[in-house]
């Protein structure tokens, strides 16, 4: 982690440009701006991301910051990777994303996923021997991976030298960015 008295925190985000659950990524978003923290958001491509509410209703249009395959994952503190069906089954699909993914596992950074958001970690390899919630259709995929489903509103898993913060849908966001907050020690 970064010493946020010395260097500010940076967080990043990866989405794809269409089908973003829209509060998944803007209220922990907006909530990290608010005490300091950068926020940078990679989506595939530099056109703008159009976020759906609920998966099916117009949200907020929203600029990335850059794209998935301009991203030094190393410069960041954790990862963010919001759901929403249509997103998150884009967004396995592409390499520069389990690139990312790995990374951070890797180097025993924070990872932090909500409802269908965990689909990327399965498709990085990178829910073995975790425990671990998302939106519950995701719950056998899960399982075939070799992580432990659980229908909680937040789990934290610190095994396998990185921790994992992982909800189930936008209704468990507050527990969510509380996690999140502890993981970055966000006042």
């Amino acid at each position: 982690m970064s010493d946020h008295g010395m260097t500010k925190l940076k967080v990043l985000a990866i989405v794809t440009n269409y089908g973003l659950e829209q509060d998944e990524l803007v209220v922990p978003a907006d909530h990290l701006r608010a005490r300091g923290v950068q926020v940078d958001v990679a989506a595939v491509t530099s056109d703008d991301v159009e976020t759906l509410v609920g998966d099916k209703d117009p949200g907020k249009t929203l600029h990335p910051d850059l794209t998935l395959d301009g991203v030094d994952p190393a410069g960041y503190d954790l990862l963010l990777i919001p759901g929403g069906t249509l997103n998150a089954d884009t967004l396995r699909l592409q390499s520069a994303a389990t690139r990312i993914v790995r990374s951070f596992t890797g180097s025993g950074r924070p990872v932090a996923a909500i409802c269908h958001g965990p689909w990327v970690l399965v498709e990085a390899g990178a829910v073995t021997g975790k425990r671990l919630t998302s939106y519950a259709s995701l719950r056998t995929d899960i399982r075939n991976a070799g992580g432990d489903w659980a229908d909680e509103p937040v789990v934290t898993d610190r095994s396998g030298g990185w921790q994992l913060i992982t909800s189930r849908n936008p209704g468990d966001l507050e527990p969510f960015v509380r996690e999140i907050d502890a993981a970055l020690a966000v006042q």
